[in-house]
Formats: structure tokens, C-alpha cells, sequence
């Protein structure tokens, strides 16, 4: 009885200790929360739209959405680079050099997603059916894919716009233009895509019409925001640490996007053996859980990078070690639930995506394995963005290579078309993939000296002497 009072004192002095920093993270993060549930919103529209043409609809914008998210995880990436370095520099004052990491972050996305937008133009359809989908499939996506590339220099100047300022502590602002743009968004998508009053029925090439706009909208708000801001400048960039380290931190986690994107399109091949409604059916449940746990879950690590990047900018070593692991169990704490009820109620909300019976069938086991990985999926973003706060983005990049590729391929090849095992494998596979990443990036968390890391770029750029 003495062992459980005391037990129950240390525990409510440990939840006194850590609330500060949970009130810090909530107040970083419920501006991202709300812009991301919208964000998602926007993309769970296109796919209830897409669903009510067909299922060879869903799965052409699904497989067309891989290669989309190509260019994304480059401007997110830069974006990644930009909140590193701009959060660092916010805590240690250096804003003069906060203000040239943001300004070459956009000059590099910019420039870099001119060539990108051509092959998507020229690619699309065959890209497409290059990954086994039937005419019809590569034809819509194709023209979905066409429209999209045309904006993907937008697309990397509103990731490095948002990411930008929430290093500088605002997160407010980028909710504010993320929430306009996709909301945007939607009314075309809905308006196009279903041919609403005297609208033309468009059909996928409204949706991807109604995307197009949203980027455009959303770069030149951001642009035009920091032009404004009486806190950020733009300025002539002639700092060359800076460039040098804005790509260091930037090409693992375009690399890390990357990687996980490419590990699907094997992926989507393997499901597509399976049939056109296995395809569909993981599209439907990755939407579902991504609707359900992604806004928070990327908010929670977008103030992780924040917040360790202002303590160890600060020099708050100690703060930032121990303010990590509070990190993690606020984010086991909002998320774990929304796990566990995807576990138990997982038919209802597949039904909201589809009426096809063999699509739900798949779906439902999808979402539940989607559902079981939830903690271990948490775990490894928050981690990942206290890498990433503190410039480190090169072991988060191993743990999604090993778990991406040893999950979404190997395990699913060799278990399911291999050894003949079946779809179970690829259910499987999901929560195979979380549970390894989670594994590899708290290892690395406990046994290596991140802290270190991060003090020698403070001192290599001059922002703490």
C-alpha cells in the first residue's frame, strides 16, 4: 500500500513537471491540427468524390496521388530544412541568418520544381500504367497527374512558406492560409468533379483542378505573407553555411518521403495482383486513418522539431532531453485512442468511402492493422522531429529505408506472391512497417548524441558562439 502511495505522488509530480512543456506543444500544434485536418479533408474529398464514379476511379487517383506526392516530399523536404534551421535560429537570436535559410529554402523549391512539372506533363499517363493499371485507370490518372505537375513549383513554395514560420513559432498563419486554400479546394473539387448547377461534370479532372488552384493560391499567400511580415525579410543569399547545411538537413528527409512513396508503387503492384479491389480498399483505409490520426500526428511532430530546436538553439540541452520524452507521451496520449478505435469500429467509416462489398471486405482489415501500429506510428514522428529539430535527419531516413522497404516489399512480396500466403501478408505488412521504424528511431534516440549534433551546426553557422 506505501509502494502504490508513493507511486501514485512521483506520478502526479512527474504529470506537474511536464505540463508546461504539453501546454507549449498544444499551443504549437492546434494550428497545425486544424490545418491538416482540413488538409486531409480536402484529399478524403477527392476520394469520396472519386468513389462515387467507380472503383477503378478511386484506385486511378490513388496510384496517380503516388507519383503527386513526389514533388510534395521535395518541397516538404525543403520545408523540414527551412523549420531546422529557422527554429534554431529563432531560440539562439540569429535572425539575420534565420531569414537567409528561409529565403534559399524558397529560391532552391522554386527553381527545382520547374523540370519536375514538365515530366509530369509529358509522363503521366504512362507513368501510371506502368504500374499494371488497366487503360481506363492509366488514362484517368494520367490526366489527373498532368494537371497536378503543372503546379509543383507552387506546391514546394507553399510547404517551405508553412514550414517557415512555424520554425519562427507562428503557426497561427500558416493555419489561416492553409485553411483558405483548402477550402478552395474543396468547393471546386465538389463543383467540378459532380458537375454542380451549371458547372460541367469534369469528373477527375475537376478534382484535379480543384488541387491545382489551392497550390497556386497557397504560394502566393505564403509568399506574400513573409513579404509583409515585419519580422522576416527576404535577403540576398550569400551565405554559404547556410546553403550547405539547409541541404544537408534537406536531402534526407526529401530522400525519407521519397523512399516511402517509391516503396508503395511495388506496393500497389503487389495489390494490384490481388485485384483492382485490394487496390482500392487500402487506398480507402489509408485515407480513413490518415483523416483520423494524420493532422494531429503531424502536428504533434512539426512542435516537436519547434520546440527542441528552440531549446538547443537556446543551448537548453537538458530541456530538450527531457522535454523529447514529454513530447512523446502527449502524443501516446491524443493518439492511441483513435487507434484503438479504428480497431473496434472499423466498418462504419469504410462504408463512407464505399459501397462495394468486396472493397469493404479488404478495407476493414486494413484499417485494423492501421489501428494496431498507431502508437508505434506516433512514437517514430515525434522522434523524428526532435532528429530533425536538433539538424539530425539522416537516422530517421535509415529507419524509414529499412522499414519502408523491408515491410511494403520484401515482407509483402515474399509472404504474400512468394509463398502463396494471400492478402493476409499485406494486411500484415502495415503494422510490420510502423512497429520496425518505431523500434530503430528509439533505439537511436537513447544511444546517440543528438544533442551533440545539433550544438556543432549552431557553432559551424555562427549562431552561438
Amino acid at each position: 500500500m506505501a509502494f502504490f502511495i508513493i507511486f501514485i505522488i512521483n506520478l502526479v509530480e512527474y504529470i506537474k513537471s511536464i505540463l508546461p512543456v504539453w501546454k507549449r506543444a498544444f499551443s504549437l500544434a492546434w494550428p497545425i491540427t486544424v490545418d491538416k485536418s482540413l488538409r486531409t479533408l480536402m484529399r478524403t474529398t477527392d476520394i469520396i468524390v472519386t468513389g462515387l464514379f467507380s472503383p477503378a476511379a478511386i484506385a486511378a487517383i490513388g496510384i496517380a496521388d503516388l507519383y503527386a506526392r513526389l514533388p510534395s516530399k521535395i518541397g516538404s523536404g525543403l520545408g523540414s530544412g527551412a523549420i531546422s534551421l529557422s527554429s534554431q535560429d529563432t531560440g539562439s537570436g540569429e535572425l539575420s541568418n534565420r531569414d537567409e535559410s528561409i529565403t534559399q529554402a524558397f529560391i532552391i523549391g522554386i527553381v527545382l520544381g520547374i523540370p519536375i512539372g514538365i515530366l509530369g506533363i509529358l509522363f503521366g499517363y504512362h507513368a501510371v500504367r506502368l504500374l499494371g493499371a488497366s487503360q481506363e485507370v492509366a488514362q484517368m490518372g494520367g490526366a489527373y497527374l498532368g494537371i497536378i505537375f503543372l503546379t509543383t513549383p507552387a506546391r514546394h513554395a507553399g510547404y517551405i512558406g508553412s514550414k517557415s514560420l512555424q520554425g519562427t513559432g507562428d503557426t497561427v498563419t500558416p493555419m489561416k492560409v492553409n485553411l483558405s486554400a483548402n477550402f478552395i479546394n474543396i468547393i471546386i473539387t465538389v463543383s467540378l468533379g459532380l458537375g454542380l448547377g451549371a458547372l460541367p461534370r469534369l469528373e477527375i479532372v475537376g478534382v484535379a483542378i480543384g488541387t491545382a488552384v489551392g497550390n497556386v493560391y497557397t504560394a502566393v499567400a505564403f509568399l506574400y505573407a513573409i513579404y509583409k511580415s515585419s519580422s522576416i525579410s527576404y535577403v540576398k543569399p550569400k551565405n554559404t553555411v547556410i546553403t550547405k547545411q539547409l541541404i544537408a538537413v534537406s536531402w534526407p528527409k526529401i530522400v525519407q518521403g521519397l523512399s516511402t512513396t517509391v516503396a508503395q508503387f511495388p506496393f500497389n503492384s503487389i495489390l494490384l495482383l490481388f485485384g483492382t479491389e485490394v487496390n482500392a480498399a487500402w487506398q480507402v483505409s489509408r485515407r480513413l486513418y490518415q483523416q483520423l490520426t494524420g493532422p494531429f500526428s503531424r502536428a504533434i511532430g512539426a512542435a516537436s522539431t519547434i520546440i527542441i530546436g528552440q531549446d538547443v538553439g537556446a543551448a537548453k540541452f537538458a530541456e530538450a532531453k527531457t522535454n523529447s520524452v514529454a513530447l512523446l507521451l502527449f502524443g501516446l496520449v491524443a493518439t492511441v485512442p483513435l487507434g484503438i478505435f479504428l480497431i473496434v469500429l472499423p466498418e462504419p467509416f469504410v462504408r463512407i468511402f464505399t459501397s462495394d462489398g468486396n472493397t469493404v471486405s479488404h478495407a476493414i482489415w486494413f484499417t485494423i492493422m492501421y489501428g494496431a501500429g498507431t502508437g508505434f506510428a506516433i512514437t517514430f514522428r515525434i522522434y523524428s522531429g526532435v532528429f530533425q529539430g536538433a539538424g539530425d535527419t539522416k537516422r530517421p531516413l535509415v529507419a524509414e529505408l529499412i522499414a519502408v522497404f523491408g515491410s511494403y516489399v520484401a515482407f509483402a512480396y515474399i509472404g504474400a506472391v512468394f509463398l502463396g500466403y494471400g492478402v493476409e501478408i499485406l494486411y500484415a505488412s502495415i503494422f510490420v512497417y510502423h512497429l520496425t521504424k518505431c523500434a530503430i528511431i528509439s533505439y537511436w534516440f537513447y544511444n546517440s548524441d543528438w544533442i551533440g549534433h545539433a550544438e556543432e551546426m549552431l557553432r559551424e553557422r555562427g549562431s552561438i558562439s
